[in-house]
């Protein structure tokens, strides 16, 4: 079939694709070319002529051993040439061409012309009507072929060129119904495997639309808790600053000081980022933030006025990346909305290890300045997101008895394997965590 195949026309189609260089159909999907491609495509001159010097050649050696049968004419060749004169608008008008072909090749047979290649052209029409979807009209093409044939064959001879011929056996005709039902079901299978073979390429384009959409939502969410968690540090390092700066400017050097290592963290944190997009599928050169560095949180917090107690249930274990990464940044944005959210000045972490999980529950006691369950930032969605992405669930709202509680749990592999304790944090101290942002 590669003899048919790389028809090329103005615009893309099987036998042009934009941004391909010489060479590309050799290496091209089943979809993409050969001399059966979707409507619409560009003109088939290349197959349809290849088609064209098959039956011609095949028909004159014929007409050396059928001494009996009519002479080629210039009528006979103007009928043999016909069908593939049509297969140029297979592409665009398959239900036309089928048709038209089979009209053709009947008019040769009526023609008394030699018996060759003449059905190649059927053949082609017919496998390229069935995968364009145009069946019934293939289906009927064929078998008024097949019916015209009988009737010529079995009764008309006796009118038609040349003359003195004598009806054929009955024999042949059961060879001939076979030829037509392969035919059917060979251009059937090709209708098949070219509806799977789009249905695959659809999947495999869903698939990597579905991936770059995983990933941009992953690093807004990463830029998201970086960015807002240190801005929101900065901001209030920043009021203390300034509301200090003449009272007391040793107090006041200290907030620029945390102002100076927030916005260092965070820069090194956005350029991680930034050089994972650039060098896809490299490994980062700095390891993922976990809860390892809970320290720096209430290190970072205690600039902001709030204090926060950390506490640890059950026994440490190692958790993979990215489920340290994601309870980091759940605790990470909890502290963050209580610094800008929340009128409190005290927060208390819990984190409790279970074989089967791992429990995350940031509670205040207000008052709230913020409707925190209902709020339209993307912190919350952030959070839930990403324990939604490992399996989890976060549920965040008031307490009844007042203030805030964001509660998280995030299933653990069965491969978590116990950490050193005394690496549990444990500090009293205000987080830079991510705001609320809007």
């Amino acid at each position: 079939m590669h003899a048919f195949t790389g028809e090329r026309g103005s615009g893309p189609g099987p036998g042009r694709v934009p941004g391909r260089g010489p060479g590309w159909w050799w290496r091209a999907e089943p979809w993409q070319g050969g001399p059966f491609g979707p409507p619409g495509t560009s003109v088939p001159w290349r197959s349809s002529l290849a088609v064209a010097v098959i039956q011609l050649m095949g028909t004159g050696f014929a007409a050396h051993r059928q001494p009996d049968r009519a002479a080629l004419g210039p009528g006979v060749y103007a009928l043999l040439l016909a069908g593939p004169a049509l297969l140029l608008l297979r592409h665009r008008h398959p239900r036309l061409t089928v048709l038209g072909v089979s009209a053709a090749t009947l008019g040769y047979l009526a023609a008394g012309g030699p018996n060759g290649p003449v059905f190649l052209s059927v053949v082609v029409a017919c496998v390229a009507a069935i995968a364009a979807g145009q069946r019934v009209a293939a289906w009927c093409a064929v078998g008024a072929l097949w019916a015209g044939r009988l009737l010529i064959a079995h009764w008309l001879y006796r009118w038609l060129p040349p003359p003195g011929d004598r009806p054929a056996g009955w024999g042949p005709e059961v060879a001939v119904a076979a030829w037509a039902a392969a035919l059917l079901a060979a251009a059937e299978l090709v209708r098949v495997r070219r509806e799977r073979w789009a249905r695959e390429r659809a999947e495999r384009a869903a698939a990597v639309r579905c991936r770059a959409d995983e990933e941009r939502l992953r690093i807004a969410r990463e830029l998201h808790d970086v960015l807002a968690h240190s801005i929101s540090v900065i901001n209030v390092q920043a009021g203390v600053g300034l509301a200090l700066l003449d009272q007391d400017p040793e107090q006041a050097r200290t907030a620029l000081t945390t102002i100076k290592a927030a916005s260092k963290e965070a820069l090194g944190e956005v350029r991680q980022v930034l050089d994972t997009l650039r060098a896809s599928g490299a490994a980062p050169r700095q390891p993922a933030p976990g809860l390892d560095r809970l320290p720096e949180l209430t290190e970072q917090a205690a600039g902001a006025g709030l204090t926060v107690e950390v506490e640890t249930e059950g026994l440490r274990a190692a958790l993979p990346p990215g489920t340290d990464l994601a309870a980091f940044r759940i605790v990470q944005e909890a502290l963050t909305n209580i610094v800008r959210h929340s009128g409190a000045r005290s927060a208390r972490v819990r984190l409790s290890y279970a074989p089967a999980e791992l429990e995350l529950r940031v509670d205040d006691d207000g008052p709230a300045t913020w409707d925190g369950a209902a709020g339209g930032g993307n912190g919350l969605v952030g959070m839930r997101e990403r324990a939604a992405a490992l399996g989890g669930t976060v549920d965040a709202g008031p307490r009844p008895d007042g203030g805030f509680r964001v509660h998280a749990r995030i299933p653990l592999g069965a491969t978590t394997a116990p950490a050193d304790t005394s690496a549990a944090p444990d500090a009293t101290a205000a987080p830079d965590a991510t705001e609320e942002t809007p």
